[in-house]
């Protein structure tokens, strides 16, 4: 949907992106990851055409990006910008018209969603009367009130509770299983494991890392795996065909983090292990992609 080609940016001294070129899935969920000052946000007001960049460019479902698109893109910012004055049911109706929506449409679809998020109490009040959170959660409203192709989510999950953390992911996978793009920035990797098809990371205004989940985190597949198994500690010989890492001694049963050396399977593991022990549990233990955050950036800052 969103074909980002050879894209730079420059401020001033400052190198905001460098040379990055990604491609977003029609109908997935995207992952913008890096760390402060990696060129993420540089990079979403790009494609919300709120700058543009010095060279390269976005297509928006293969058209190069113009104004027209702006209607079919829904932007939540990390710094929520709801006029705190102004009553929120009329913001949303005002918001919902600059996105092209009639007036008897934007009331229609202000009432599902005060409704759908039971904050029908809130229509009257003004944004500076509610928690953070809440506001979080009317400001959800104005981006997806206009039933947008592309959501572009900074930070989503900000503020919120868990209880409001959960619904608010709970609609975004459901906006996504009704067709919705979503592009998802932020610093949570467990959300990213948990929400995202694919992701890219960029570091120092460069692309390091991009692809699926899936795939990166098995890329990163060390051979190691998490033993469980009843009863006091059996005795390991060298001829074991894996390397323990760590045990511990549990209520009633061992557990085992161990590393499957050179030239072995799991079949190995189990063969040796089988006739010594009941053996409860033996899973693999991928790495997370916090881990592989951190490796890549500590990686890609050590070259620099």
């Amino acid at each position: 949907m969103i074909s980002i080609r050879n894209i730079v940016k420059q401020y001033a001294n400052h190198r905001a992106l460098n040379d990055v070129s990604i491609e977003i899935e029609k109908g997935k969920v995207f992952g913008l990851l890096g760390p402060n000052g990696a060129g993420k946000t540089s990079l979403i007001r790009i494609i919300n055409q709120i700058t543009a960049p010095d060279s390269g460019e976005v297509l928006f479902n293969g058209e190069p990006l113009n104004k027209i698109h702006v209607e079919r893109i829904g932007y939540l910012p990390e710094e929520r910008g709801l006029y705190k004055k102004m009553e929120i049911g009329e913001q949303i109706i005002y918001l919902a018209r600059l996105k092209g929506l009639s007036k008897a449409e934007a009331m229609k679809r202000a009432k599902y969603w005060f409704e759908k998020l039971e904050i029908q109490s809130w229509w009257n009040k003004k944004i500076e009367e509610l928690s953070k959170g809440m506001q979080q959660k009317a400001q959800f409203v104005a981006t997806v009130i206009h039933e947008p192709e592309l959501l572009i989510l900074d930070e989503p999950f900000t503020g919120f509770d868990p209880v409001n953390a959960e619904i608010i992911k709970n609609e975004i996978l459901e906006l996504n299983k009704k067709g919705a793009t979503v592009i998802f920035s932020t610093h949570r990797m467990e959300s990213v494991e948990e929400l995202c098809d694919s992701i890219a990371l960029l570091n120092l205004s460069r692309k390091i890392m991009d692809g699926k989940v899936k795939d990166i985190r098995n890329s990163y597949r060390s051979g190691t795996y998490v033993l469980e198994y009843e009863g006091d500690k059996i005795h390991i010989n060298g001829n074991a065909p894996f390397t323990i890492l760590h045990d511990a001694s549990l209520d009633g049963y061992q557990q085992v983090k161990l590393k499957i050396n050179a030239g072995n399977k799991v079949n190995d593991v189990l063969h040796y292990l089988l006739p010594l022990a009941n053996i409860n549990k033996l899973e693999e233990v991928l790495p997370t992609m916090n881990d592989i955050f951190i490796q890549m950036v500590g990686t890609a800052n050590n070259q620099n």
